[in-house]
């Protein structure tokens, strides 16, 4: 599980209810592996959570998480959505996913 959650990342701002789950899961996996938004080989998307609009990411390397967070803003864009949607990505850990649930709630 340690291991796991280094190379995980939250992701909050995902468009809730315009596509069927496992499309925006395809989605969220190409714009994390595009080297244009920082992002590398992606393990495994877990979307939808039981947080709406929040998704996770496991990378394959721990280092493109890193990378992933230095990128100053991501933008989900893809032909199948309305629009650009901007998305927090935050570190994976026990602290951070409990702060997010009220944020989303409101």
């Amino acid at each position: 599980q340690a291991a796991t959650s280094t190379r995980t990342i939250v992701i909050a701002g995902v468009p809730d209810g315009l596509l069927q789950d496992d499309v925006m899961a395809d989605i969220l996996t190409i714009h994390f592996q595009m080297s244009r938004n920082n992002g590398g080989d992606v393990e495994e998307v877990t979307y939808p959570t039981r947080n709406k609009g929040v998704a996770y990411i496991t990378f394959e390397d721990p280092e493109v998480v890193e990378s992933v967070l230095k990128k100053d803003q991501h933008l989900l864009w893809d032909k199948r959505l309305p629009r650009h949607y901007p998305l927090t990505v935050t570190r994976f850990c026990d602290s951070v996913s409990s702060s997010l649930i009220p944020l989303i709630m409101l």
